[in-house]
């Protein structure tokens, strides 16, 4: 189904840029306001291209909200990256010396949370006893 609409998508968009740019500038910003003479008066022209170019632009629209659609129902619920970027607490690879503990659950062990574990400065050892 979706190969399809995507089909049907890629035609829809090239033939959106082919009737764009069949149409005759009217900026003039580079003295290019296109050429006199062709088959249609200019204003028949330019009322059939106006239209199908709406008509286009509202399959474009389409289509892609439809793509959007098949292509969001493959996911329950929005991951994060920032929710995978810590093992919870007891699973993973140890921590190597000197970096501090992940959170237990419900501590927030986000990641700025270890960007400020990572800045507190170490508590000093306490003295051997004797």
């Amino acid at each position: 189904m979706e190969t399809v609409i995507i089909v049907i998508h890629l035609m829809v968009v090239s033939a959106l840029v082919g009737v764009v740019l069949l149409q005759r500038s009217e900026g003039g910003a580079l003295g290019m306001g296109g050429g006199g003479g062709g088959l249609m008066s200019s204003r028949g022209t330019a009322n059939v291209l106006t239209r199908a170019t709406a008509i286009l632009a509202t399959a474009f629209f389409v289509t892609s909200l439809v793509l959007a659609i098949l292509a969001g129902g493959h996911t329950e619920r929005p991951s994060s990256i920032l929710d995978r970027a810590a093992p919870p607490a007891g699973q993973g690879a140890p921590a190597a010396p000197g970096t501090p503990a992940p959170a237990a659950p419900g501590q927030g062990g986000g990641i700025l949370d270890q960007l400020q574990q990572l800045q507190r400065p170490a508590a000093p050892a306490p003295a051997p006893q004797q």
